[in-house]
């Protein structure tokens, strides 16, 4: 302890307080930066496992490289051809459950879980006719709300994508 300046053991001076601010600050923003990460990688890790559910209801039967592409085309848009969104809820009717409706349903036949089949080009086949039916709508989509025709686009970018994915096979 000094006579001039009168000063306490263990209390930091301003250089020292500036300096501990500036690490804890540091230490704030990367914690904050690791959850971020932590939280966008979560919600990636819950759209694959959403996507996947998705296929398996409608794919159950389908070879694994038809869900390869299915997985890589919701990977790739975003969405997935059930309309479930990245929290798992439904986000609209999607074109695949109009197919499965028909098939179960209306016609009476048929697993619910298999509307892609068992082949490539099964896959193939009803996922044109999903992107058909959405192209030639018997509603008008101005009918819909602003959010569902979002919601559409992103499921015909789907199917484009799997389409694609699927010719490549």
């Amino acid at each position: 302890m000094s006579i001039n300046s009168i000063h306490t053991a263990g209390v930091p001076t301003g250089y020292e307080t500036a300096k501990a601010a500036k690490s804890t600050s540091r230490k704030t923003e990367d914690f904050m930066h690791a959850a971020e990460k932590a939280e966008k990688t979560e919600a990636k890790d819950k759209a694959a496992e959403y996507a996947e559910k998705a296929f398996l209801s409608v794919g159950s039967k389908a070879p694994e490289e038809v869900k390869k592409a299915w997985m890589e085309a919701a990977k790739e848009t975003g969405a997935n051809g059930l309309g479930v969104g990245s929290n798992g809820m439904m986000t609209h009717i999607s074109q695949m459950m109009v197919q499965r409706l028909k098939k179960n349903w209306l016609n009476g036949t048929g697993d619910s879980d298999d509307i892609l089949g068992s082949s490539v080009s099964s896959a193939m086949q009803a996922a044109k006719q999903a992107l058909y039916d959405l192209e030639n709508p018997l509603v008008p989509e101005n009918t819909r709300s602003m959010e569902v025709q979002r919601c559409r686009l992103q499921e015909k970018a789907f199917y484009q994508a799997f389409i694609e994915k699927l010719e490549k096979l």
